[in-house]
This record gives structure tokens, sequence and C-alpha cells, in this order.
């Protein structure tokens, strides 16, 4: 494809998927280049150079995120959603959440995230600094939530990569890790049971417990926290 029929939206658009398909560390000019059937020099006339390309990818995810409505639904039920939103949308793009290590994301499918998100604290009362540390809060939550998904796609990627089986190397690590958990007491109960199948998933419905119980918190605390 010439370089006068690229367009950056193009680029940007096989930039996630590359992303999606090869990880945070397969994404390289050269084979960005091949799947838009152009010459890599061609994608320079869009984007300064990787580092900008990948700051464009990653704000191109944040408009999949659906905005909920506080006034429709209130606004625990509207955190709530936007906060699932997020998680679904790491979910998607692991590599996402391992550049956020390194690199400062913002543009305009971030701010729109976030100021709607503010908008829904304040909808629920929270004033000034509030709204900002309950949005903190829950996207730091989400954030950490979703790192251990990340960490084992970028795990076996590169497993796969180096020729070795990945799926064989986590079960072997998996049984070394439950053969130590079971010198410790509380582990041992859980592998005796149900768990021991899956000693390394967290329990069913983890994400949302823990959402609850932050949302609890955060609307518990709004009167007592200056704003």
């Amino acid at each position: 494809m010439p370089r006068d029929s690229l367009t950056r939206e193009q680029i940007v658009r096989t930039a996630v998927e590359l992303l999606d398909d090869e990880g945070l560390d397969g994404l390289n000019m050269r084979d960005l280049g091949k799947r838009l059937n152009a010459a890599a020099t061609a994608v320079y006339w869009h984007v300064k150079n990787k580092d900008d390309l990948l700051l464009l990818a990653g704000d191109r995810v944040w408009d999949e995120i659906g905005l909920a409505d506080p006034d429709a639904l209130g606004w625990r039920e509207a955190a709530a959603a936007n906060a699932a939103g997020l998680h679904a949308m790491f979910g998607r793009h692991p590599w996402l959440v391992q550049a956020f290590g390194s690199h400062l994301f913002y543009g305009e499918g971030k701010a729109r995230y976030d100021d709607h998100c503010l908008a829904v604290y304040e909808a629920g009362g929270f004033t000034g600094a509030q709204a900002d540390r309950a949005a903190a809060a829950v996207f730091t939550y989400v954030l950490g939530n979703v790192l251990g998904a990340s960490a084992t796609a970028s795990l076996t990627r590169r497993l796969t990569r180096g020729g070795k089986d990945a799926a064989a190397v986590m079960r072997d690590t998996m049984e070394r890790a439950t053969e130590i958990a079971t010198r410790f007491p509380r582990l041992r109960a859980r592998l005796d049971g149900p768990a021991a199948a899956d000693y390394a998933g967290a329990p069913a419905e983890t994400f949302e417990h823990g959402l609850r119980a932050l949302l609890n918190g955060l609307e518990a605390g709004r009167a007592d926290v200056p704003s």
C-alpha cells in the first residue's frame, strides 16, 4: 500500500491488532508494514516513532468502553459498570497493562473515560478531591486485578517464542508451588478441597466482590472525608 493511501487510523488499528496478537515486544515497524502491505518507512509519514505509535494505540482502545449513565442507573451501578468495562478492555488488550509500567498514556480516549468517571462520582455526592480519590482508587483496583492475567499472557508468549512448551512449564511450576503450599496449614486445607484443581486461580467473582467492598468503603467514608 503506497504511503499516500495509508491513514493514521489504519495504522493505529493495525497496530492494536499486532499488539493483541504478538504482545508489547512484538510491536515493530517492519511487521506492522507487512500487515499494512506497505514499507515500514511509509508508516513514519504518519507517526513519529514506535513509542508514538504505542501511545496512539493505547489511547484508541479506551473508546471501546461504554460510559454508564449515572442518572439512569444511579452512581453505584454506573461506577461498577465503568469499572467492569475497563476490566474487560484490559483483558482484551493485556499489552496495555504491561505498558503502564514504562509509558505515560494520555489522549482523548482516556480523557473521555476519566472525565466521565469523575462525573459519576460527582453525581454520587463526592466533591473535589473526594471524586478524584474515588476514581483513582477504583482505577488502581481494576489495574491490579488484571496484572496476573497480563503477566500470564506475556510469559506464555515469551516461552513459546523460546521454543518451550508453555503449558508444560506452567504445569510444572504449579506443581512445585503446590508442593510448597502444602507445608502451610491454611493453604493445605484449601488444596485438600475443591480449589485444589485450580490453585493459581482466584475464587469465583473475586473482582466483583472486591469492587463492591471498595465502593461500599468509598460510600461510607464520603461524608467523613474533607474535600
